[in-house]
């Protein structure tokens, strides 16, 4: 029969820890027993070793989506062609039809090659 190096209590000369007082027996420290609450405390350290891991590669990537957004919104549109009114020389869209400033016609209008009767 063993008894507890802590408290006392009588134990089996196998056990590895006190049935009474949960402390490691001597013959528990020999066998290098663990804790239930040591192979926690090591899940839950590893798991925030992963999730550390986790949110640096997000912050990571979320930097350089940001970064990638911030020089697309500051690059230049190419210019766009341009064609002047033949009456009052105001620059409008490439294909515009009508002067966006008079109104004037800005393209001849195409005639129609059809057939005839």
């Amino acid at each position: 029969m063993a008894y507890c190096i802590h408290c006392g209590e009588k134990s089996v000369e196998d056990a590895n820890f006190c049935p009474k007082c949960g402390t490691k027996t001597l013959k528990g420290k020999a066998a290098h027993a663990v804790y239930p609450t040591d192979q926690l405390t090591d899940a839950f350290y590893t798991v925030g070793l992963e999730l550390e891991r986790a949110f640096n590669l997000a912050a990571h990537e979320t930097h350089a989506a940001l970064k990638k957004a911030k020089d697309n919104l500051q690059q230049k549109p190419a210019p766009q062609p341009t064609v002047a009114c033949p009456k009052c020389n105001t620059k409008n869209p490439s294909g515009a039809l009508f002067c966006n400033n008079c109104g004037a016609r800005i393209a001849p209008i195409e005639e129609s090659h059809g057939g005839g009767a």
